[in-house]
């Protein structure tokens, strides 16, 4: 009988061959910081019944401004002269470089949809903001909340330092809303252990008296 040919040798398995088999190590992931909260601040033509807005400013989460003057409507007539003091807009200035109180809302609408909205002066800009959205026949498409709702007690207890460093940090600003939410902000992120944006001219759009 003859004899059966002997079996083909093996060859063995490379050793990469075995590592590729192996279950791979998943890689660390960084933790990705929570946004900055995006800031709007108004300013108007003073306080109390009769007040309406004049001014809106608001700063997205990565930096980006805009900011519009408002035009008063025929019966927005209430005006307070230490108001125009502080923020130096005069009501012939509103008249002539202001926008239309529905063109103001619908810009907002645009920029600020869905968003979670913060300010610093919730009872104040609350009513301001209502009141421009009424004359506009339009409601808000975002939400507006306090800023210090995102801070526990001690931070809150710094926030006034928090606003003075950040305007020490951001330097010397005209007295306008889209500058004053970004003061706003980055005292929120210094509280919060955040980056704050260094503004480097991002804008939306432009104010109507530059």
């Amino acid at each position: 009988m003859p004899t059966p040919p002997s079996p083909a040798p093996q060859t063995p398995a490379a050793p990469d061959t075995v590592a590729a088999s192996a279950t791979p190590t998943p890689a660390c992931t960084a933790l990705t910081p929570p946004p900055l909260p995006c800031v709007i601040d108004v300013e108007a033509s003073g306080f109390g019944r009769g007040s309406y807005p004049i001014e809106v400013g608001v700063v997205l989460e990565d930096g980006q401004a805009w900011c519009s003057l408002v035009r008063p409507a025929p019966d927005w007539t209430h005006w307070d002269e230490q108001a125009e003091r502080l923020h130096g807009l005069s009501r012939p200035l509103l008249s002539r470089h202001g926008r239309p109180a529905r063109e103001v809302a619908l810009a907002l609408n645009h920029h600020l949809r869905g968003r979670a909205v913060h300010t610093d002066a919730w009872a104040h800009d609350y009513p301001w903001l209502a009141r421009l959205f009424d004359e506009a026949g339009l409601l808000p498409a975002f939400r507006l909340h306090h800023l210090h709702a995102l801070f526990t007690p001690e931070q809150a207890a710094g926030w006034d330092d928090a606003v003075a460093q950040a305007r020490v940090a951001l330097g010397p600003m005209r007295h306008r809303a889209s500058n004053d939410a970004r003061v706003l902000q980055h005292a929120a992120a210094l509280l919060l252990g955040l980056t704050p944006v260094v503004p480097r001219g991002a804008a939306l759009s432009r104010r109507r008296d530059d």
